[in-house]
């Protein structure tokens, strides 16, 4: 497999707590691949040490084909990082941020305000790229903390729960951008609170938990794994009142309609398939990983 990540064996603790324990994982050179997890699973320390803000405890691993902590200067040539804080000069206007940061990668003047006009187009900025990013909303500093990070377009691109806080226009903006890049042959490494945003985005998904990665897949095969349907039983205002996963089978429909017959609970019926926040759930609130399937 031609990896742009290779993660083995690697260990992180902080004042005696373990955050990552022989954590293993690989991502291929051009996927979008997102890793889920619990607050304090160890998802922004994994991004620090890949991107070589930490060095791990122990273990290795390898970006763009460097070993993070060897070649940190090598990997840093080869990857961007977009943080959960957009990293933006609030003074400076959007045109002289992404100027500005050209010259500091190496451009030339003239090089430098010709890919500043280009990515402000590309992200939907150019009627702004002469206000102070102080006016920006939300989403538009979103949008130019990643065209930032793609000053110099760069083989891996970490973003680190990078549409926390953005409406959800905004955010479906940005799901739009990261496709593209993706389309373009970035390898794009992606961590998010919004198990949609990884449904909809990810080639692959690695969930998090105790310090291991403890499932992955495609999100079509970790929803596989936690059952085909789920019958829900909702109330006359449309409030969850009780759901009972089943395996896909009339049998299985059959036995989840008499189980809420055999106890009484009266509402409204309705079938839905599983998503990605039942597969986080049975994996985070259960020691216990749900089973795996062999892939057609």
């Amino acid at each position: 497999m031609d990896a742009a990540i290779a993660v083995r064996r690697l260990r992180k603790q902080f004042g005696g707590r373990v955050v990552l324990d022989d954590l293993e994982f690989s991502v291929r050179r051009g996927e979008v691949f997102a890793l889920l997890g619990p607050n304090g699973a160890g998802k922004t320390t994994t991004i620090s040490i890949l991107t070589t803000l930490q060095l791990p405890d122990a273990g290795d691993a390898r970006v763009a084909g460097f070993d993070v902590a060897t070649h940190p200067r090598d990997v840093q040539q080869r990857i961007a990082l977009t943080g959960q804080a957009a990293a933006v000069d609030d003074v400076l206007t959007g045109a002289e941020n992404l100027t500005m940061l050209g010259r500091l990668s190496g451009l030339r003047p003239r090089a430098a305000r010709e890919r500043s006009a280009e990515l402000l187009e590309r992200f939907d900025l150019t009627a702004a790229a002469s206000r102070s990013v102080g006016t920006y909303s939300g989403g538009m500093r979103r949008r130019l903390d990643l065209a930032l990070s793609l000053v110099v377009t760069p083989q891996v691109l970490f973003l680190d729960e990078p549409t926390t806080g953005l409406d959800t226009r905004s955010r479906r903006e940005l799901w739009d951008v990261i496709r593209t890049l993706a389309a373009g042959g970035t390898t794009v490494f992606l961590t998010t609170q919004y198990l949609e945003e990884a449904d909809q985005l990810a080639d692959r998904v690695a969930v998090l938990h105790g310090g291991r990665i403890v499932a992955s897949g495609t999100p079509s095969e970790l929803k596989s794994r936690v059952g085909s349907e789920v019958v829900e039983l909702r109330g006359p205002a449309g409030d969850l009142l009780r759901e009972i996963p089943t395996d896909g089978t009339v049998r299985g429909l059959r036995s989840a309609l008499d189980a809420l017959d055999a106890d009484g609970d009266e509402g409204i019926v309705g079938l839905r398939r599983p998503t990605l926040d039942d597969v986080f759930l049975a994996l985070t609130d259960d020691p216990a990983p749900i089973p795996e399937r062999s892939t057609p």
